[in-house]
């Protein structure tokens, strides 16, 4: 009973040893195996969370205020042409006039009339009496007056009928692009007596300087 009792001591003792080593072989098995599946020795840093820096708005630049589109401004030229009737009468043309490219009004419609007219408004059956020969020998404009100096070819040739009608072409662009007197020179002479028939003018010009 006594040899039973101790047998059965040695086995617990032999169990508990082998208990043991199977513990001590498992945590070996286990650490040796997280060795061989995770990564070798390589550190690895992982940054830590830092903000995110949103850069601030830049100001909106203020948007231009859309300017109007610049009113066309013009310039009324009277040439001769016919009207429904067949009659002759003065045309007014009308030209584009830019002040920043033409100067004042008055000295671009002035060279427009001795220019004579274009090929379109020919084509619409305008004419001038101005001789093509004239020459614009100075517009001056001042605080109380224009002064329109021509060359003596304005006055010559072409007949009574001819001077009368480029006289009126004259007076008729001048007054309606200026509201100033206007005075008529031929070859720095102020022109009190024009063409050969010795046509009498009133100064300054107006719709009766030739009555």
């Amino acid at each position: 009973m006594g040899r039973r009792k101790k047998n059965n001591t040695a086995n617990n003792i032999k169990i508990f040893l082998i208990g043991i080593i199977l513990t001590g072989l498992v945590a070996a098995g286990v650490y040796y195996g997280l060795q061989y599946w995770t990564p070798g020795d390589e550190i690895v840093d992982i940054p830590e969370k830092t903000e995110v820096q949103v850069p601030p708005d830049e100001p909106k630049t203020p948007e231009k205020p859309v300017q109007p589109a610049k009113q066309q401004e013009f310039v009324n030229v009277f040439f001769i042409g016919k009207n429904e009737n067949n009659e002759e009468v003065y045309r007014a043309v009308k030209r584009v006039y830019n002040k920043d490219v033409d100067g004042s009004k008055i000295k671009y419609a002035i060279n427009s009339l001795v220019l004579g007219p274009k090929p379109d408004e020919k084509s619409k059956g305008v004419y001038t009496e101005i001789p093509g020969t004239t020459q614009i020998l100075g517009i001056t404009e001042q605080p109380d007056k224009v002064i329109i100096n021509l060359s003596s070819a304005f006055s010559d040739g072409g007949g009574t009928e001819s001077v009368y009608k480029r006289l009126f072409q004259l007076i008729k662009t001048a007054k309606r692009n200026t509201e100033k007197p206007v005075y008529l020179y031929i070859n720095g002479q102020q022109a009190d007596v024009i063409g050969g028939d010795g046509i009498m003018i009133t100064q300054p010009l107006s719709e009766t300087s030739l009555d």
